[in-house]
């Protein structure tokens, strides 16, 4: 039985386009959308890979700064270095979970370690970006690393929940966050039944691979779809093959977030200091680095988002 119109838990469905960044390796950006902007906080959303890497291949993102928020990393395969201006120097595996807050600023880069090049490899994982509250958007710029072994686990009859960030099912992870959240890796054997409570205002669901069903409601959803969800649904996810999903969402703010090239503010005039002070080598330099990333030249007649 499918449900009725009012009673449908979908707000609606994105299918993120791909962007290819050389050398066989893409991303999907589920956020900001067309029509969404963000979920919660969660104002970026980017799927990395999976890419197979050969020869010299290897992935080399530019040193680049941020403003405003806060990246999460989460990888499903492969391994990626993490440097930034304070002088982080992490490597990323799957399970592991690197936080850095941009606040008032910061300059990383991510590449494919040193022992990983020219031996082949490969990269799967997720990317987001939190907007920070309009209070700590200034906050000084910090990094922490957690292990997989820190990362709270909940199973229950073929369902997984891994949480990333935030609370959910009596779980709270350790990540340290800066407002109301959920992030987590869910995994559903065929036939599991998983009920997403009504925790947090906004909420959606991203196919990293099998199929999506919602209890009551016709048809499935697939790889790469985000799924957003109408505040205060009942959702129960189930599948018919094995899945796994990401689980995002949280309470919005009530301000509006300007987004351009990688800064995020609630206040239009903080981004154009950004792109002014990259242009003028005003941020703190990646120790070790002399790449660098351009800002982006501004589209004629197109103004912030």
């Amino acid at each position: 039985m499918s449900l009725s119109p009012a009673e449908n838990p979908v707000d609606s469905v994105i299918l993120p386009p791909v962007r290819d960044l050389g050398d066989g390796f893409s991303v999907r950006r589920a956020l900001p959308s067309p029509n969404r902007r963000m979920v919660g906080p969660f104002i970026f959303f980017d799927q990395m890979g999976p890419a197979a890497f050969s020869g010299e291949q290897a992935l080399d993102v530019r040193p680049h700064p941020h403003i405003g928020l806060a990246t999460v990393t989460f990888l499903l395969d492969g391994e990626i270095m993490h440097r930034d201006s304070l002088g982080s120097l992490q490597a990323i595996r799957p399970g592991e979970v690197n936080w850095m807050t941009a606040g008032s600023g910061i300059v990383h880069s991510e590449r494919t370690p040193d022992n990983q090049r020219g031996v082949g490899g490969s990269l799967f994982g997720l990317q987001t970006w939190v907007a920070l509250p309009k209070k700590h958007e200034e906050t000084a710029p910090s990094f922490r690393h957690y292990k997989a072994d820190e990362i709270p686990v909940a199973e229950d009859k073929g369902a997984k929940l891994t949480l990333i960030a935030g609370t959910a099912d009596g779980l709270v992870s350790p990540v340290e966050t800066f407002s109301d959240m959920i992030y987590g890796d869910l995994t559903l054997a065929p036939g599991a039944r998983y009920a997403f409570a009504r925790d947090h205002v906004e909420r959606a669901v991203y196919v990293v691979s099998g199929s999506l069903r919602i209890e009551g409601q016709e048809g499935a959803f697939g790889q790469t779809q985000l799924v957003v969800l109408k505040p205060g649904a009942e959702v129960v996810l189930t599948t018919e093959e094995p899945t796994r999903l990401m689980l995002v969402g949280g309470e919005p703010f009530p301000e509006k977030r300007y987004i351009y090239w990688n800064f995020v503010s609630s206040d239009a005039d903080r981004i154009e200091q950004a792109k002014e002070d990259w242009r003028e080598d005003r941020f703190a330099h990646v120790p070790g680095e002399d790449e660098f990333i351009p800002l982006p030249p501004d589209v004629p007649g197109v103004k912030l988002k």
